[in-house]
């Protein structure tokens, strides 16, 4: 009886295949043709935002594995300069008021640096129309985070304080700081800053990109936050 050969067969091709991934039955293939090699994904899961899959690229920007990035909440990796936009985009998204979106956000790699990075969501849903998953697509910014002061968190809000009008009693009370360490503070941002007074530190920092665009009171980008 003749035989007949199946080059698929290969023990090449039989490992390979023994290794690939099994297909996730709750996350459906996501409506784009192709990703640019700058370009990396990762699913969701639509109840909270946790990672549920990604490609170790993806991972690799914050310093983790594919493996270990799973079970975080982008939330908590992510961050819009706008305190609260990114989880408004992702409740529009969710109750069906966008299909998709485009964000500028802030990460954070393995060694401590932010990144600058622009993520596009999209929602999957069932036939049915019930959400299935959200697939984020991020791609890093060519530049930087760079060329500008960063802060520590409780200068940050000093410097918040400051542009909001704040007095070095109101600072001290809400701050749980003494008036001297206000000052002291304060007069460390006006060296740093070359300001000769307060209004010309606000100014200055203003000038510098500090400032979340269109925020009352003004908050300072996460990015100048160490």
């Amino acid at each position: 009886m003749a035989t007949t050969s199946f080059p698929d067969a290969s023990p090449s091709k039989k490992k390979t295949a023994a290794t690939a991934a099994p297909a996730r039955p709750d996350l459906i293939a996501a409506p784009y043709h192709a990703t640019p090699a700058t370009t990396c994904t990762a699913h969701l899961s639509p109840r909270d935002l946790t990672v549920t899959a990604a490609e170790p690229e993806f991972a690799r920007q914050f310093g983790m594995s594919a493996d270990e990035i799973c079970g975080r909440g982008l939330l908590e990796l992510l961050r819009s300069p706008v305190p609260g936009h990114l989880q408004e985009q992702f409740t529009a998204l969710s109750s069906g008021r966008c299909r998709r979106f485009k964000e500028k956000v802030t990460g954070r790699d393995g060694d401590g640096r932010n990144f600058r990075a622009d993520i596009t969501a999209l929602a999957v849903r069932y036939p049915s129309g019930e959400m299935a998953g959200v697939v984020v697509l991020l791609r890093r910014s060519a530049e930087a985070v760079t060329g500008g002061p960063v802060l520590s968190a409780l200068d940050a809000q000093v410097l918040e304080g400051v542009a909001n009008g704040e007095s070095t009693v109101q600072l001290a009370s809400r701050l749980y700081l003494s008036r001297q360490g206000i000052e002291y503070r304060v007069g460390q941002m006006l060296r740093r800053f070359d300001a000769p007074n307060r209004p010309a530190l606000v100014a200055r920092a203003h000038a510098l990109g500090m400032f979340a665009a269109g925020q009352w009171p003004p908050r300072v980008l996460p990015e100048r936050v160490r």
